[in-house]
């Protein structure tokens, strides 16, 4: 089967593209690439996404159709059908996944062009209200926590933003964790957050508020997160190697996608606590940034900061905060670090304490919207 690289990122010619593909009557897709590819994948592939991830190196993940209307009908089947509106870039899984519940569905999807912006969103949304037989058609839409926190703090001012976010039968969030202030603040603002988790490997989000869509396994090894379902990817294009490496397969013939995020799962609901990589060892004892990151991102005017590991010349590597600018502002930078530092001093213990805290005009992101935290981290090292 033949892999036709898509060139651009025009959600337009993406959805004309994927159709086919989905239908098989088209090439398999090929998103993102950065390297020269095999120009051939197996039967039924729909799409190759490549991606890098935060921090890693670029992987090509291959999608079935299968796989992806799997996806598709388990989100109808969980939080119901309608409308979609996409606000996300098409390359991203989760952009993606848009398009695709809108081909199975039948229903062309609404399409925010050009750069995100709250009202160009709202505008977009209060577009879409429609109806079928008297009844109303719901609206869903996908976002990344950065996005939800424009909308919000533009909806506080802007009364067609506000109307915006309470019209949507639901929105999912995903690509991160999502803080609970930012939480709490969408559901004071009427907005229907549902968080999910997943990968380009799961298709998309899988695992809804912790619950795992119908067909969709969670298991914890060895304190790393594993899925399994009719959503995963078929592997890696070109690299048997970390597919194996990474796509398990039981006696049974199940397959089982390493997450390498840690986690538990408590009564059916799994909590995922971050990478199991992103660690870093300061004065000889290993310290998760990502659990200090939850900790640091419930302090008043911390809500979206990042926390990464720089080398120290005493402890050997320590944990910095850095946070936008214009958010940090609301309250004493100095109040902040010290209420960051006595957080995780009460939650995990002195030895992760961050060192400091470190302002930027804004956070560099990914296409994702996931923080680019190779960019960050870069960023500060320059700075010393």
């Amino acid at each position: 089967m033949r892999l036709e690289p898509v060139i651009g990122d025009d959600p337009r010619d993406i959805l004309r593209g994927l159709k086919a593909a989905i239908h098989g009557a088209g090439p398999a897709l090929g998103l993102g690439m950065v390297r020269e590819m095999p120009g051939q994948v197996r039967a039924g592939t729909a799409v190759v996404v490549t991606t890098s991830g935060s921090t890693g190196i670029p992987k090509s993940v291959i999608l079935s159709r299968d796989a992806l209307t799997a996806s598709a009908l388990a989100t109808a089947a969980r939080i119901g059908e309608g409308a979609w509106l996409l606000a996300l870039p098409a390359s991203y899984v989760a952009g993606l996944q848009v398009l695709v519940r809108s081909i199975v569905s039948d229903r062309e999807p609404a399409i925010l062009s050009g750069s995100f912006t709250p009202r160009a969103f709202a505008a977009a949304a209060l577009t879409m209200a429609s109806s079928a037989g008297g009844s109303r058609i719901p609206s869903f839409t996908s976002l990344v926590p950065a996005q939800l926190t424009k909308i919000l703090d533009a909806a506080e001012d802007d009364a067609a933003v506000a109307a915006a976010v309470r019209s949507f039968e639901a929105i999912l969030v995903g690509g991160q964790a999502l803080p609970p202030a930012t939480l709490e603040r969408a559901e004071r603002a009427g907005a229907r957050v549902v968080r999910t988790y997943g990968s380009t490997e799961t298709s998309g989000g899988c695992v809804y508020d912790g619950l795992p869509l119908d067909g969709v396994g969670m298991r914890i090894v060895d304190g790393e997160v594993q899925l399994s379902g009719a959503t995963l990817a078929d592997g890696y294009l070109g690299d048997v190697e970390l597919t194996d490496a990474v796509f398990l397969r039981d006696p049974d013939g199940r397959r089982w996608y390493r997450t390498g995020d840690a986690g538990l799962i408590d009564a059916g609901v799994l909590r995922v606590r971050g990478r199991l990589d992103n660690v870093i060892v300061s004065g000889g004892i290993n310290i998760s940034l990502d659990r200090v990151e939850r900790i640091v991102r419930g302090v008043p005017g911390l809500a979206s900061a990042v926390v990464i590991g720089v080398p120290d010349a005493r402890w050997g590597e320590a944990a910095v905060v850095v946070a936008s600018r214009g958010e940090a502002l609301r309250r004493s930078e100095s109040i902040q670090l010290e209420e960051a530092r006595a957080a995780v001093t009460a939650e995990i213990g002195p030895h992760a304490r961050p060192a400091r805290l470190v302002l930027v005009d804004e956070l560099a992101t990914l296409p994702s919207g996931k923080p680019d935290r190779e960019a960050i981290r870069r960023a500060v090292a320059s700075l010393r």
